[in-house]
């Protein structure tokens, strides 16, 4: 039980950009953190420098407060909350090279906005199909909320759903500073899979902006995605929800127009005529949207949801079919 007062120990499992904001975030609270990398030698450079040398290499790390890592088993080591931020294709062997008592009685938040290959489920159920991690210990963060904007201090706002209030509560409070806001809602699900989404659909509007698509077309293509997000969510979990919510459309367009997106970077650059491998060799980061568009288009043909952007995306990054072909199929099932 953590006395008044006390620091919350945190452990943050990932390397990456969005683990560097996060642990930025956090920092700025009266907290303790086992920050996991996978690399020593980031680890390393982390400790002698105070910044993560490959990514956000102009945010301070607070070292009084974090302790770097490539001891995974170590890391989780007397915390009361996991967050975990390592892509969803790779969070599996993660996951599956600790046992699972390590995760007992912790909160376990996803803050990954992807799908584990192969299997096609969301990484919340990845946790408990792998550690029996209760449903109420399990949050996910969402928002429209890019960890460049966040090393620039820029005012942001992030969502933590959870099915335990209390718990999601507790995240959201240590993520609350003075240029973040954290709001809480139930919807986990429904978050979680529109977090996943929307990377999808901003590598279809990338493609449009590398085929030199305007504004009105984007515009259009960001309203038909709000719906099409919409049926296939409700699809698998029927609720009330506030779709125009941040966590829901903000995000949407936050990653759909931001040049810091890597989904829509990805879709330019297949759009500009990069074959998919090579584009992500260029950008030298994961587009989670590229795994996603293949777990959604699996999981559809139960559903059957109509889905003509996720479909378009498929056949452009899965089928190799042209781009300028594609979009233009898809410009016809749009109003």
């Amino acid at each position: 039980m953590q006395k008044k007062g006390e620091a919350t120990k945190i452990a943050v499992i990932g390397g990456g950009s969005w683990a560097t904001a996060l642990v930025k975030i956090l920092s700025e609270n009266n907290v303790r953190i086992n920050w996991w990398l996978k690399d020593k030698e980031d680890v390393l450079h982390i400790r002698d420098f105070g910044k993560n040398p490959n990514y956000l290499s102009d945010v301070r790390v607070n070292l009084k407060k974090v302790r770097p890592t490539n001891q995974l088993r170590k890391a989780l080591e007397d915390v009361s909350v996991v967050i975990l931020v390592v892509p969803a294709a790779f969070i599996g062997d993660v996951l599956e090279s600790v046992p699972s008592v390590d995760f007992k009685g912790k909160i376990v938040v996803s803050a990954i906005k992807g799908m584990i290959p192969h299997e096609n489920i969301l990484v919340t159920d990845m946790v408990q199909k792998l550690h029996q991690v209760l449903a109420e210990d399990i949050c996910v963060i969402a928002g429209p909320c890019h960890a460049e904007e966040v090393a620039m201090e820029k005012r942001s706002y992030l969502t933590v759903a959870g099915d335990n209030e209390a718990n999601a509560s507790i995240v959201a409070e240590l993520l609350q500073c003075r240029f973040v806001k954290a709001t809480v809602v139930k919807d986990l699900y429904g978050v979680e899979y529109c977090a996943v989404m929307k990377n999808v659909i901003a590598i279809a509007c990338g493609i449009a902006r590398g085929l030199n698509y305007g504004d009105n077309f984007q515009a259009v293509l960001v309203s038909n995605a709000m719906q099409e997000i919409r049926r296939f969510v409700e699809a698998l979990s029927m609720q009330e929800r506030d779709w125009n919510a941040s966590a829901y459309l903000g995000d949407l367009l936050v990653t759909c127009y931001s040049p810091y997106s890597r989904n829509r970077t990805l879709g330019n650059m297949v759009g500009r005529g990069y074959s998919v491998k090579s584009a992500q060799v260029e950008m030298n980061m994961i587009a989670e949207g590229y795994y996603a568009v293949n777990c959604v288009n699996e999981i559809n043909k139960k559903l059957k949801v109509p889905m003509p952007i996720t479909k378009a995306v498929y056949n452009i990054l899965y089928e190799r079919i042209s781009p300028p072909v594609e979009i233009r199929i898809l410009e016809d099932s749009m109003y």
